[in-house]
């Protein structure tokens, strides 16, 4: 079987230069930022066997609704198609994520509650964690059973900044963007970011 055609976009965002990639029938298939490449690229693998991603510009309407987010129109990701192979408990919990409003939260508990599988809140955790279309499909939008952030795989700092962006400020941690000024700086190149043509 041919592997899917991907092509690979950036885009400029308050918290970072964000890597898209979309297949030839136009869905997102992964996003995530310049400073977790490792990271997405091992996800794409996971879920699609080896790729080749080819350098080029994602559909205008999944630009637009990214940056239209970042501007302030939280229901824009909603329009953003998006695809990608998963198990069937994955994609329930990846679908999960998606009808949790912007500017609430769900807990791991909740989420696994919310599925049908009450008891299965690491489980929920793990497909949460290989999650490989970030803010998209918003796995920062669940929380622990405290109200701590927990972890986030694309940095702890970017999970606070997205929260605070949909207006959600109920989480118990005191930290601040600034207390990663040297991830922010890793996140926004001094030079717009530029692909490499042999990258894969």
């Amino acid at each position: 079987m041919q592997p899917d055609q991907l092509t690979l976009d950036s885009i400029e965002t308050p918290i970072g230069v964000a890597r898209l990639v979309t297949d030839a029938a136009g869905y997102l298939r992964s996003f995530d930022w310049v400073d977790y490449v490792d990271r997405q690229l091992k996800l794409l693998r996971r879920y699609n066997g080896e790729v080749t991603l080819t350098p080029g510009t994602a559909p205008t309407t999944i630009r637009r609704a990214i940056r239209a987010y970042f501007d302030g129109d939280l229901q824009s990701l909603g329009t953003i198609p998006w695809r990608t192979p998963g198990s069937d408990f994955q994609l329930e919990c990846w679908n999960a994520l998606c009808a949790i409003p912007a500017g609430e939260t769900l807990t791991y508990g909740s989420q696994a509650a919310k599925i049908g599988r009450p008891n299965a809140m690491r489980a929920v955790g793990l497909a949460n964690g290989g999650n490989p279309i970030a803010v998209i499909v918003p796995c920062h939008r669940v929380i622990g059973a405290s109200g701590s952030l927990t972890g986030y795989g694309c940095g702890i700092w970017r999970k606070r900044w997205l929260l605070r962006h949909e207006g959600f400020t109920a989480f118990q941690d005191s930290g601040d963007l600034f207390d990663h000024a040297e991830d922010l700086r890793r996140a926004l190149p001094r030079t717009r970011f530029r692909e490499r043509s042999n990258e894969a």
